[in-house]
Formats: structure tokens, C-alpha cells, sequence
């Protein structure tokens, strides 16, 4: 900073002219002066880091100046008050804002300033510390700092090279030294041969004795070595390292061949498909071209470099440094999100642009080039996926053979641990990825748009189809009115459940889907789910009998409109209680965190949810349990490894009512525990919550409030004694409007005394339960209580607050009334039932395959119902619990292989040749979905398929690949029996043409039954048959084959089962090739004994995938003359004739 500046007053009067036209802050101040404590009203106007000031706003010239560079602002007391002068002068000078200018020179006095506004004061101290350029004056100090210690470091350095220079000028002066000796040495040794040689004429024995000696001493010494150099190859150190060295040299040879493939990704394909989006008829465009190579450029232009250090890294083997390499890579490795991220996307946006046919053709052009060697663009833009895992591979590998006093041990370690870190927060970000993307493909297939798809809370759970029945002919309807209605055409409706709304939607004939106008957007908080309407129910009397159980209600109460009724007809009551379950779920959740909400509104300023977010111990990793970051349903980060003790906390903690956690346990418990043992945990659960159920699980439920509310001196005597007296009154408050807003209900039961209900117990009736939610026996003079109008979260909560009972002598009605040992009871019952009604109704072969588990469930329910606190909710639930585990005959609607194939009375079976196109693809569909459904679920789990006792451990999966081969054999076999070609190529086009109708269908398997028969080589090498069949048939054989192509792990099929709604059959291998790859790429177990539970929620989601096309059955009639034909083994030809009939119809041409 300059000490002195020079003035020129003509400049300064610019300046100031500048300064009252331009300045950055302008306006009165109040001026200290020199002397006693006077203050003068001047004008002052700031311009850049000059302060002028006026004596009045329409002076010309200023009456001084202040150089503000390095001055610093600061807020000032103000003076203290004179005892006399009238109290307004006092408080207008207390209102005033006092601030002082503080110059960086010597002997300058400062400057005080005040105004009359706090805010105009607040906003001079910011421009007068904007003019002062401070913070440029300490970057320039830090500068300073930073160039004084580069000189030091250059001066060091000049000395350094001084000395290195004297130390070589010494050198030379000492070679040139030796060299002299060395030349007096030569002189001497000239002068002393003659007399050696005499000496060597004269001694012959001394020179052989020399001569040997010096040969034992070489032999010794090379022994030595010899040793010592054997032993260190023979050394664990010396194998180490050369293994060392070989996973070098493999990764620079991994990473030369990954450059090499990215390298022909973008000049094979990115670079030239952006010229042809920059032609004039463009086959794609550029948006296309960007969202399908993603940044792959930079990611090569990334490895290129990496590259290039690694064979600069070779250059100096045998020391290899690598570290410093990744340290360098680490940091640029995150451009990798983005590409794995929007990965899936960019293949379906190949799979649009490959509709395109000029596309497609330039695109066999690109994958035609030697370079490609045969290699589809999808097969290079799936590369990057796998480099940061081989990486992780290689640095594991690295540090096996890395001794740990090796200088690299920790820098490779810190490098792996950064790249897992960095995988795993990329399959977290896919995760949600991909629900985003589910939501918004459903939101692009409903015409009319849907803002709430595009929550990205909303989790997607499920979707379907079902019939929706009329709600003016509901009580009217018989079986023939039935269908008269058409309900299978008109009623039905596809469907789509997700977290916290029901979507209601018909299907217009080009495909697309529109919400309907009224109930087409249920919002699931306002909804009430009945399961099973009773014959009470005027609107639902004869249902029952007519639609065969497998309706059911949802009862939606919006607070803005009158209340409706939606009633749903599901295809089977498996389809029932998969839907029925999953929507309930739902409803818990959101009424649970509601009524978790509303309890604890009062004593925090924090809702639930955010309560439990913030809570650490719900998503601090432990010793026996370690989360991702990830978020389930409830918007708690997901379970990446615990113990199988706290995945049963899980089960049964309060506060969790995730779906998916849910689905999850019940689909892969048998790899790390048995029903028994989960079934106990329930029992605990229900008979000693206390005891069972850990503290951490509580807390919440019993919080009180932290924060300094207002309250009244009565209030905080009242309460000062009871800490839980203040919850309980917020419980009976929130209890009141929960009763006001659950529909009609008694207010008077919830307003009478303990004494009052203590006059009318009886043997039905629990003193701990309110009047109006009391059991009573049906018929009864009471109002209907078939269906309770109170919401389980709404019951739940009244019953907590009427709980009085078992109480200690000395409490007030205030604390019995929230009775914490009930509290505890009702909370658990309600959990241990939802998960009973969850395993009971979408998990029923538990109980088939196993009747000890069956018979303890009905024990526990029985005894549930004995239970004289019960809610009427939770006895109904227990009620319908226990009907859907004792009916016997849930699938009694299904056919099934063995009754087809045993059937005795069926007619004569018809030959190929007179059944239609039509009758063949609906048969060979019921009959391919009969099979497929048949599988049960556990036979997914441990690969059994794949084991020497596959036909015991997997029965139903075998008997499912045993039906594709023989209908592959048969459609073969059908079309070798017959001897002329024209007939063969008819056989052949009646055939596709079959797989075209099961295509339509969505019987995929049926597909490649018939696509893999025609493919045979048997079939395929037959040219003049081929040769008869017409064009149209070859296009649809193309169109069929690229559907059901395995290529991409059978993307195609994949992207068409996922536009497909259910009914339909996908092809087994596909979903048991994934199983495959995740058992064998993922233990069940890490090292520490935890159970993998990403792996288990990666197998329950391509089970629930399966299950979701097992459930929904198709509406096709059985043909007996059909099934009998196509299930006919002595139509089968094994595989040796058929190739030994087809080299006699087409013998080979000679070579």
C-alpha cells in the first residue's frame, strides 16, 4: 500500500464531479468534528475509493476528501448520553446508527460517521468495505507471501547448483590427478617388463600357482553369488513381486485394449453419425447422437492420458510407481456417473433410432468395419460400465502382492477405497435413476399428463390390469347381466399403484392411456381399502357370489368433494391379494407417518419423517449392519449388509413400514434364516413387545418436547411433576380430531369417565377400549359396524388414548389415559398383522409346502383374537388373515398340466393340417403360461437348476424347460414329416404365422419355441424349402427372431416386456441367466457374516418381475382337441433323424 499519494486539485474536482453524478453511495451523514462532541450534517458521495464530502447537496465543490484504500469499517456505541435535554432529543439520538472509518496511515485520526437509519448505516459500511480493497489487499499480501517464498526457494536452489558446481570443477581436478598417476604407473610398469619376463622365464611354477588361485577365487566368488541370487528367486518377496509385475503388465495391456475400443467407438461411430446429423436428410439427430454416446469422448480423451503415463511408468521397469497415477485419475473418474447413469437410457434410445431404417442401414455400415471385428455399437457403449469395477479388481489384486511396508501400500489403498466409494454411489444413482425414468415413461404414456409422476418420492410398486364395475348397477348385477355389461371390454382398466396415489386409466386403441375424469388420480391418504365387502352392504349384496370373491372396494374420501366408491374385479384371487396387500401397505404408511405427524405436531417443529431422517442411529453404519445411500419408500437410506438378528429388528420396527424391505424379506429369507425362526420373532413381538422390541425403536413414540414453548405459570406446575402428562394431552387432542375428521363416530364414548365405562364391561368389551370401537357381537341393535369408517391410523390413535388400564394406583386419569404399555401393544399388533397379511396372501406356498408353519400362524392368529383389547379393525384383519389361510382352494379357477394331460374323456386329436393359426397360438399360450406360473418362487434361490440334483431341488423349472424343448421339438418335427417341399414351406409360414399370434399374445416363450425350431440346423439347412417361402413370412421371421434375440442379455425382449402389460409369458433362460450372474458375481455372506442384502433385493426384483406375469392369468378357453395334439410325445422326432431326414430330402452337394 502506497504511503503518500500525489494531489492534483483539478483531478480532485473531476472527481468529486463524478462522485455527486455517479457514485456508488450518496446521501447525508452526520460528521464528528475535531473537537468536545459536535456533530455537522454534511453531504458525502462515495466513487470508487474516494469519499467525498459536501457541506450541502447543491455545493459545487467539496469541503474535503478521504483516501479509503486500506481503510477498514466498523460499527461504533453510541456516546453516551448528557444527563439534561428533553427525553424525545434522547431517543431519537438512541435511534441513530454510529460507525467509524479507521485509516491505515499513521497519525490519521478516524473518521466517525452516523445516520438516522440502521439499514442506510448497514449499507454504508458495505461500500465504504467494498472501496477499501481489503480482501485485494490480503490476496496481494498472500501473494507477496507465496513470491518471497519462491524466491527463498530459487535462491536455494542458485546456492545449491553453486555448490554441485565447486564439487565438479573438484572432480575434474581430481581425474585429472589420477590420470597423471596412472601415466607415471605405465611408464614405471614399460620399464619393469624386461625384468618380469625374465622373471616369468625363471619361475614357471610360481605363474601356474598364481594362475590356479586366481581361478578358485572367480569360482568361489560366482558361487556365492550364485547362491545368493537363487536363494531371493526361491523367496516369497521375489514371487510376490513377479506377480506383482505380471498384474502391471495385464492392466496396461486391459487398458491399451479399453483405449482401443473407446477409440473406435468415437471415430467408428460418434464422429461420423454426428456428420450424417449435420446432413441434409439427417437419420438421427443430434440430441439422438448426444443421448446415446453420453460423454464417452471425454472419458476416452481420460484414458488416453492414464495411458500414456502407464507406458511411461514400463519405460523404467523394473520400479514401478504407480500411485501417483491414480491420484491423478481419481478425481476425473467422476465424469463416469453421468455415463452410468443415463446408461439404460441411452440404449433405448439406440432401440428408437434402430425403428429408423435408413439409421439402421448406416448403422450396419459403421458395425461392418474390420475394427468392430463383428461387434454390435452396444456392445461398445456397454465398456465403460465395467471399468471402475476392474479397476477395484485390479487394486485388490495389486495390494495382495504389495508387502506393507511397500512406499505404495497406502496410497493403493486409499485409491481402492475411493473407487468403491465411487461404485457404489453410482449404483445408488442408478437406482433412483431408474425409478425417475419408470415414472416418466408412465407419465409419456398417459395422454393428458401427470404432475404427480414427477415427484421424485413417488416409488413406483406396481401395475396391471383390472375391471372396474359400474357403481349404479353394483347391487342389481347377476351372472347374466354380467355379461350383457361387456365388462371385460368396456370395464377394464390398467392400473398403476405407486407410494402415495392410485392411477386409474383405459386404454384407447392406438395404445395410449387416459386418466379417467373422475377417480382416475386416487390420492391414497384419502382412501379406505375393504377387502372382502360383507352381505351387509346393500351395494355389495350378491357380489360375492357373482363375481366370485375377487372384488374389492376403495372407499375415497377426498376433503374437497363428496365421498365415492371405486370397485375393482381382479382376473384371480391370488391377483386379489397381491393388489389388495400392496394398496393396504401403502395406506399404513402414509396414515402411520400421519398419525405419527399429528401426534407429535406439538412437540416438535420437525414432521416424522423428517424426524426419523435425522435421527443417525437409523442410518449410522455398525458392527452388524451398513447402509447405502440409497432411499427406500419411507425415505430411509436402504440396508446394504446387517446381521440376520437386525434384519428381524427391521421386520418388526415401528417406525419401518417399507414395501420393498418387505418384499425383499419375504421373497430371500430362506438363504439366511427359516420360517420358524421368523414366525417366532412375529410371536415375540406380539406376546412381549416390551422385551422384544429394541429401545431404539420406541424413543420416537415417546418423545417429549425439547424446545422453550410458551406456557402458562398453571400449565408448568401441572406438568412439572408428569414430563409424559404434556404428550398425553397432545394425544387426546390429536385423538379428538382424528375421531371429528374419521366420519360418525360417538363423541360421547370419547368424552365419558373411566367410571362411566367401567358400568357397562362386558365379556366383549375391554375397559381399555372406547364405547364406540367396542366388539359387538353381529346382530346386534348397533348401527352397521361391517367395515369401520375410522382409519386404522385414526383407531389406532383413539385407542391409545383411551387406554387405561393396568395403571399404578398413584397416576392421574391424564397419564392412564396414555397408558404406555397399551400404547406399545396396539402398535405391535398392527405390525405383526401386516406382515402376516402380507406373507399370508402373496406368499401362500409358504403355507401349502409347509403345514407345521401353517398350523403355528393359526395358533398365533387364534390367539390374536382372543386378545380382549382388540380394535374391530384389527379383529377384522385378523378375521380376514385367517380365512385366507384356511381356504384350501385358492386356485381352483387354474388349470393345471397334469389334469390336462390325464384328461381320458377328451376327443380324438386333430392333425396339424386342421387346426387354424388362431386355435394353435392360444393353446400353445394357456399352455406355456400354465407351466410358467406353476413354478414356485423359492426354486429361484440358489441356482438349484444349475446342480447335479437340479430335477429335486428345481422340479417345476425343469418341467418348464423340458415343455419349451419338446414344443420346439414338435413344430420341427411337423414340418420334417412332410416330403414335398411346397408342403414343408406351407408348414413353415403356418408356423410363423402362429408365432406372429403369440407374439400379439405376449406369449414371448411361444416365440422362441417356434423361432428356435425353424432355426435348427436341420430345418435351416433345407434352401429349396426355404426358397418357396414368401418374403412376407421371411420379414416376419426376421421381425420375430430380433424380438426374442439373446443379443444385449436379450435387450429387445426386455424393452418389449416392459411396454407389455401383464397377461403375458417372457422366456425363463432370461430371468434365470440374471439369477445366475448375480449368484455367481455376489456372495450371500461377506467376510464378517453379514447377510448381502443388495444382492437379496437384486433377486426379489427380478422375482417380483417373474411373479408379476405368473399372477395374471389369461382369459382363454381350454381346447381339449388342441392341448391333446400339442402335447402328443409321439409326434416328437429326436434330434439325430431329424438331421438324418433332412440330408435325405436335401442330400449335401458334393465339395
Amino acid at each position: 500500500m502506497q504511503k503518500s499519494v500525489r494531489y492534483n486539485e483539478g483531478h480532485a474536482l473531476y472527481l468529486a464531479f463524478l462522485a455527486r453524478k455517479e457514485g456508488t453511495k450518496r446521501g447525508f451523514l452526520s460528521k464528528k468534528a475535531a473537537e468536545a462532541s459536535r456533530w455537522h450534517e454534511k453531504w458525502f458521495a462515495l466513487y470508487q475509493n474516494v469519499l467525498f464530502y459536501f457541506e450541502g447537496e447543491q455545493s459545487g465543490r467539496p469541503a474535503g476528501m478521504y483516501l479509503l484504500e486500506g481503510c477498514s469499517c466498523e460499527r461504533a456505541l453510541a456516546p453516551p448520553r448528557a444527563g439534561t435535554g428533553p427525553g424525545g432529543a434522547r431517543d431519537a439520538l438512541d435511534k441513530q446508527y454510529y460507525f467509524t472509518v479507521l485509516f491505515g496511515h499513521e497519525g490519521q485520526k478516524p473518521l466517525e460517521l452516523r445516520c438516522e437509519e440502521e439499514q442506510d448505516g448497514k449499507e454504508w459500511m458495505e461500500a465504504i468495505h467494498q472501496a477499501s480493497y481489503a480482501d485485494i489487499l490480503i490476496e496481494r499480501e498472500v501473494l507477496m507471501q507465496k513470491y518471497i517464498h519462491l524466491v527463498q526457494i530459487v535462491e536455494t536452489e542458485k546456492i545449491a547448483a553453486n555448490q554441485l558446481r565447486h564439487q565438479l570443477e573438484d572432480q575434474d581436478t581430481e581425474i585429472e590427478r589420477l590420470k597423471s598417476e596412472i601415466i607415471a604407473l605405465n611408464k614405471t610398469k614399460e620399464r619393469m617388463r624386461p625384468y618380469q619376463s625374465n622373471q616369468e622365464d625363471e619361475d614357471p611354477d610360481i605363474k601356474k600357482i598364481k594362475k590356479v588361485q586366481s581361478f578358485m577365487r572367480g569360482w568361489l566368488c560366482r558361487r556365492k553369488w550364485k547362491t545368493i541370487v537363487q536363494d531371493y528367486i526361491c523367496s516369497p518377496h521375489a514371487e510376490s513381486m513377479r506377480k506383482r509385475n505380471q498384474i502391471v503388465f495385464t492392466m496396461v495391456e486391459a487398458e491399451s485394449e479399453y483405449v482401443h475400443q473407446l477409440y473406435i467407438l468415437v471415430n467408428g461411430f460418434l464422429r461420423p453419425l454426428r456428420m450424417a446429423a449435420s446432413s441434409k436428410k439427417p437419420p438421427i439427430s443430434h440430441d439422438d447422437v448426444s443421448s446415446i454416446f453420453l460423454n464417452s469422448e471425454t472419458i476416452m480423451f481420460l484414458h488416453e492420458i492414464f495411458h500414456q503415463g502407464l507406458k511411461a511408468r514400463i519405460a523404467n521397469w523394473p520400479t514401478l510407481i504407480l500411485a501417483d497415477l491414480f491420484d491423478i485419475l481419481l478425481p476425473m473418474l467422476n465424469i463416469y456417473q453421468e455415463f452410468v447413469r443415463n446408461h439404460q437410457y441411452s440404449l433405448q434410445v439406440l432401440a428408437n433410432c434402430k425403428q429408423n431404417r435408413d439409421f439402421d442401414k448406416l448403422l450396419k455400415q459403421y458395425e461392418a468395419n474390420p475394427a468392430c471385428e463383428g461387434r454390435m455399437l452396444e456392445t461398445f457403449l456397454t465398456y465403460p460400465m465395467f471399468q471402475i469395477p476392474r479397476y477395484i479388481i485390479t487394486l485388490h489384486e495389486l495390494l495382495a502382492h504389495t508387502p506393507h511396508e511397500h512406499v505404495e501400500r497406502k496410497s493403493l489403498e486409499f485409491a481402492k477405497s475411493k473407487l468403491e466409494e465411487l461404485s457404489r454411489v453410482m449404483h445408488d444413482e442408478v437406482s433412483d435413476t431408474e425409478n425417475i425414468r419408470k415414472n416418466l415413461a408412465i407419465e409419456r404414456m398417459i395422454v393428458e399428463g401427470c404432475d404427480i409422476l414427477l415427484d421424485t418420492s413417488q416409488t413406483f410398486i406396481r401395475q396391471g390390469s383390472l375391471i372396474q364395475v359400474p357403481s349404479v348397477e353394483r347391487g342389481k348385477l347377476s351372472k347374466v347381466r354380467l355379461g350383457s355389461l361387456s365388462l371385460k371390454k368396456e370395464g377394464e382398466r390398467q392400473c398403476f399403484l405407486f407410494t402415495k396415489h392410485f392411477l386409474i386409466c383405459t386404454r384407447s386403441s392406438g395404445g395410449k392411456l387416459h386418466l379417467l375424469k373422475t377417480g382416475g388420480v386416487l390420492s391414497l391418504i384419502d382412501c379406505t381399502l375393504i377387502e372382502e365387502p360383507d352381505a351387509s352392504d346393500d351395494d355389495s349384496k350378491g357380489s360375492g357370489q357373482v363375481f366370485g370373491h375377487l372384488d374389492f372396494k376403495i372407499v375415497v374420501e377426498p376433503p374437497d368433494a363428496a365421498p365415492f366408491t371405486v370397485v375393482l374385479l381382479a382376473p384371480s384371487r391370488q391377483e386379489k391379494a397381491a393388489w389388495t396387500s400392496d394398496i393396504s401397505q401403502c395406506v399404513d404408511n402414509i396414515r402411520c407417518n400421519g398419525l405419527m405427524t399429528i401426534v407429535f405436531e406439538e412437540n416438535s417443529k420437525v414432521t416424522v419423517p423428517h424426524m426419523i431422517k435425522s435421527d443417525a442411529r437409523l442410518h449410522k453404519d455398525d458392527t452388524d449392519i451398513c447402509f447405502s445411500k440409497t432411499l427406500n419408500s419411507c425415505k430411509v437410506p436402504q440396508i446394504r449388509y446387517a446381521s440376520v438378528e437386525r434384519l428381524l429388528e427391521r421386520l418388526t420396527d415401528l417406525r419401518f413400514l417399507s414395501i420393498d424391505f418387505l418384499n425383499t424379506f419375504l421373497h430371500t429369507y430362506r438363504i439366511f434364516t427359516t420360517a420358524a425362526v421368523v414366525l417366532g420373532k412375529l410371536s415375540d413381538i406380539y406376546k412381549r413387545p416390551f422385551t422384544s422390541i429394541p429401545v431404539r425403536s420406541l424413543e420416537l413414540f415417546f418423545a417429549t418436547s425439547q424446545n422453550n414453548r410458551e406456557q402458562s405459570p398453571g400449565a408448568v406446575e401441572e406438568h412439572v411433576d408428569n414430563p409424559r402428562v404434556d404428550l398425553c394431552n397432545k394425544l387426546k387432542r390429536s385423538i379428538q380430531r382424528a375421531v371429528l375428521e374419521s366420519g360418525p363416530v360417538d363423541r360421547a364414548g370419547v368424552e365419558s369417565s373411566p367410571a362411566t365405562d367401567a358400568t357397562e364391561l362386558s365379556p366383549c368389551r375391554s375397559p381399555s377400549t372406547p364405547r364406540h370401537l367396542r366388539y359387538r357381537q353381529p346382530g346386534g341393535q348397533t348401527a352397521d359396524n361391517s367395515h369401520c369408517s375410522v382409519s386404522p391410523a385414526s383407531a389406532f390413535a383413539i385407542a391409545t388414548a383411551a387406554a387405561g388400564h393396568g395403571s399404578p394406583p398413584g397416576f392421574n386419569n391424564a397419564e392412564r389415559t396414555c397408558d404406555k404399555e397399551f400404547i406399545i401393544r396396539r402398535s405391535a399388533t398392527n405390525r405383526v398383522l401386516n406382515v402376516l397379511r402380507h406373507w399370508v396372501s402373496k406368499h401362500a406356498q409358504d403355507f401349502e409346502l409347509n403345514n407345521e408353519l401353517k398350523m403355528n400362524v393359526l395358533n398365533l392368529l387364534e390367539e390374536v383374537l382372543r386378545d380382549p383389547d382388540l380394535l374391530p379393525q384389527e379383529r377384522k384383519a385378523t378375521a380376514n388373515i385367517l380365512r385366507a389361510l384356511s381356504q384350501d382352494d385358492q386356485d381352483d379357477i387354474h388349470l393345471k398340466l397334469e389334469d390336462i394331460i390325464q384328461l381320458t374323456d377328451c376327443p380324438k386329436a386333430e392333425c396339424f393340417e386342421t387346426l387354424s393359426a388362431m386355435e394353435l397360438a392360444e393353446q400353445i399360450t394357456l399352455l406355456d403360461h400354465i407351466v410358467f406360473r406353476s413354478i414356485p418362487y423359492e426354486e429361484f434361490l440358489g441356482q438349484g437348476w444349475m446342480k447335479l440334483d437340479k430335477n429335486e431341488r428345481t422340479p417345476y423349472i425343469m418341467k418348464t424347460s423340458q415343455h419349451f424343448n419338446d414344443m420346439s421339438n414338435l413344430v420341427a418335427s411337423q414340418i420334417m414329416n412332410y416330403a414335398d417341399v411346397s408342403s414343408r414351406a406351407n408348414a413353415i409360414e403356418k408356423w410363423v404365422a402362429v408365432a406372429d399370434i403369440c407374439r400379439c399374445l405376449h406369449n414371448y416363450n411361444g416365440v422362441l419355441e417356434i423361432t428356435s425350431a425353424l432355426n435348427r440346423s436341420a430345418i435351416y439347412r433345407l434352401k429349396k424349402t426355404w426358397a418357396k417361402v414368401s418374403k412376407q413370412t421371411k420379414a416376419l421371421m426376421d421381425k420375430l427372431q430380433k424380438t426374442v434375440s439373446s443379443e444385449g442379455r436379450f435387450k429387445n425382449l426386455r424393452e418389449t416386456l416392459k411396454n407389455c402389460n401383464p397377461p403375458a409369458v417372457p422366456y425363463l433362460g432370461m430371468y434365470l441367466t440374471d439369477l445366475a450372474f448375480i449368484e455367481e458375481g455376489t456372495p450371500n455372506f461377506t467376510e464378517e457374516g453379514l447377510v448381502n442384502f443388495s444382492k437379496m433385493r437384486m433377486i426379489s426384483h427380478i422375482i417380483r418381475e417373474i411373479r408379476q406375469f405368473q399372477q395374471t392369468s389369461f382369459r382363454i378357453d381350454h381346447q381339449p382337441k388342441v392341448t391333446q395334439y400339442l402335447l402328443d410325445k409321439a409326434l416328437i422326432i429326436d434330434e439325430d433323424t431329424l438331421y438324418d431326414l433332412s440330408l435325405k430330402i436335401e442330400p449335401r452337394l458334393p465339395a
